[in-house]
């Protein structure tokens, strides 16, 4: 079992930045940000490999949030410039050993952006 915990969130105004780090209990092959707004679906943010090799961002973050890495902390960061409304959500940290299925994931930490 990975027990994931993450922090960063809060309230900001758009436009504007927020950083999310994520600490891992164990090292693991794969982390990601995933986010569910209200009302909606939860989304993939952001993959990474252990190598940082492998980076993935869903089209509505692309150019605005940057995910990295520091294996030696265990950690992994979201990046989040440019805020804007739409960006509100809870935002999970996942890891997995594989791509395709993310098995661990945290409590969760909320985003809230004001217009």
């Amino acid at each position: 079992q990975v027990q994931l915990v993450e922090s960063g969130g809060g309230l900001v105004q758009a436009g504007g930045s927020l950083r999310l780090t994520c600490t891992a209990s164990t090292s693991i092959s794969f982390l990601g940000w995933f986010r569910r707004a209200p009302g909606k679906q939860r989304e993939m943010v952001a993959t990474i490999s252990s190598s940082g090799g492998i980076i993935d961002y869903g089209e509505a973050v692309k150019g605005r949030f940057t995910i990295s890495r520091d294996n030696i902390k265990k950690s992994v960061y979201l990046q989040m410039d440019s805020l804007k409304p739409e960006d509100t959500a809870v935002y999970y940290c996942a890891a997995s050993w594989t791509l395709d299925t993310f098995s661990f994931w945290g409590q969760g930490t909320q985003v809230t952006v004001s217009s």
